[in-house]
């Protein structure tokens, strides 16, 4: 299964996509605010998409959906 997340990563948002959220996050020494999973293909389609975000429409589905 592979997870589509946002994290804080010193004060910016940044997206991506893993098989293992918690060891990305220490990768990253981050702060997950949103994640939703996908098979591998479906995964790395809504990377792209949601990294052509703004910042203020990430923020806006973290506040809706949050983490998972």
């Amino acid at each position: 299964m592979w997870h589509v997340y946002i994290c804080n990563r010193n004060g910016t948002l940044y997206t991506g996509m893993t098989t293992d959220v918690p060891h990305r996050m220490s990768q990253h020494k981050a702060i997950l605010l949103y994640s939703e999973f996908e098979d591998k293909h479906a995964a790395a389609q809504r990377e792209r998409e949601i990294k052509g975000w703004t910042r203020a429409k990430k923020q806006a589905l973290i506040e809706l959906k949050g983490p998972r």
